[in-house]
């Protein structure tokens, strides 16, 4: 039984054992190359013509070598002229020994190994992440305590630490003594109400 196999942009007639010598093919050596470009095919008085190739036919060889072919000699010259140019190339060839002919519905392509499931990594659960603690409400005035951000340089913010200090009405604002006063100052006023004036308007607004 004999084939006609196409490779390397060449034909070549093969049967079973024979060795040969074609255009690099991409093997390692000791490794199986299977030919589809079976052009035709024949087994005695009967011969397949393949249009063109033979539908399911399919030539095994073995990869022998790897290897490169004998030098050819390039050179080049120019008459009347001293150009000459001389350059050598090996060409990359494969030694393959035919191990088996394969008509149609021959040999399948080797399955793909099943690869191994990746193990999932163990999800990590985010660390929880603890509340800032809402800050404390700003103290508000007591019941029956007075408007302490109608006297002159007092906001909002100045009236509530007043209400932190104990200080809710006109009453205990006109009353101040001179070390209170001086606490105040530091802590709240800053230098920006004077004493004379706080304790002439809530005397005022206490009525």
């Amino acid at each position: 039984m004999f084939a006609v196999i196409k490779t390397g942009g060449k034909q070549y007639k093969v049967a079973q054992d024979d060795v040969l010598v074609v255009e690099k093919l991409e093997a390692d050596a000791g490794s199986e190359f299977v030919f589809d470009s079976v052009l035709m095919m024949g087994d005695g008085d009967k011969i397949e013509m393949g249009a063109p190739t033979v539908s399911g036919a399919q030539v095994v060889a073995e990869v022998v070598e790897q290897r490169k072919g004998a030098k050819v000699i390039i050179f080049k010259k120019r008459q009347r002229n001293t150009y000459r140019r001389k350059k050598g190339h090996r060409q990359h060839e494969t030694v393959i020994k035919i191990t088996e002919i394969l008509a149609k519905g021959g040999k399948k392509a080797a399955a793909k190994k099943a690869e191994p499931a990746k193990a999932e990594a163990p999800k990590v659960a985010a660390p929880k992440t603890e509340a800032a603690p809402k800050a404390a409400p700003a103290p508000t005035a007591e019941a029956g305590s007075d408007d302490l951000t109608k006297l002159t340089g007092i906001g909002k913010v100045a009236a509530g630490k007043l209400v932190e200090a104990g200080f809710t009405t006109y009453a205990q604002l006109a009353s101040l003594s001179d070390a209170d006063f001086a606490k105040l100052d530091e802590d709240i006023f800053k230098g920006r109400v004077p004493q004379d004036q706080l304790t002439s308007e809530a005397k005022e607004l206490q009525g």
